[in-house]
């Protein structure tokens, strides 16, 4: 069954996004954009919402470092607000829902999936047990007056098992994870609190 990883950058204070700031907050180091594309399985299919579609087929548009690989790899669209034809090279458009369309791909499909952003479809897939592997990279900025998207709002309590961690460029940080979705707090699920 192909792995599906929910791959995410994020200022310190978890925002995906920030009115007014470059993309990557400005802060891509080529350590980490040497990485960024040594990351793209050219099998590989990224998923993501409509959104995240408009903001990085932008990005991709004006030349932004590090957009150039993602123009050759395979993209699938979850909306109902875009209509084909979309701009961006290997695109395809879906507009049923993405658990279903993911769960299909899982069990009919071979490519390994891994999103970009997309906050709802990610949170959608955690939900549903779909997601094998979790990976942030942190961007060593606050943006707590202007930033957007925060990117844990509405999840639900997850364990994450640390498989991996990185530097890059002496200041961003990878994290990558297995999670785990649970029931609830963990003090829950072995009977609640000790009584004195």
């Amino acid at each position: 069954m192909p792995e599906l990883l929910v791959d995410f950058i994020t200022s310190l204070d978890g925002y995906g996004a920030a009115d007014g700031w470059p993309g990557w907050w400005g802060l891509e180091g080529p350590e980490y954009l040497g990485w960024l594309s040594e990351q793209l399985d050219p099998n590989e299919t990224v998923l993501m919402g409509a959104t995240t579609y408009r903001l990085m087929s932008a990005f991709a548009a004006d030349g932004e470092p590090g957009t150039d690989v993602l123009a050759g790899l395979n993209k699938v669209v979850f909306s109902s607000t875009l209509t084909e034809p979309l701009a961006w090279a290997n695109t395809q458009l879906v507009a049923r829902d993405a658990v279903e369309a993911v769960r299909e791909m899982k069990n009919h499909g071979s490519s390994p999936m891994r999103t970009m952003g997309s906050l709802t479809v990610c949170r959608a897939l955690l939900r549903a047990g779909l997601v094998n592997r979790f990976r942030v990279v942190v961007f060593p900025v606050i943006t707590g007056s202007t930033g957007q998207e925060r990117i844990y709002d509405g999840y639900p309590d997850v364990a994450l098992e640390m498989v991996s961690s990185r530097t890059f460029d002496g200041r961003t940080q990878l994290l990558e994870y297995v999670p785990t979705v649970l029931a609830g707090p963990p003090a829950a699920e072995s009977g609640g609190r000790n009584s004195e």
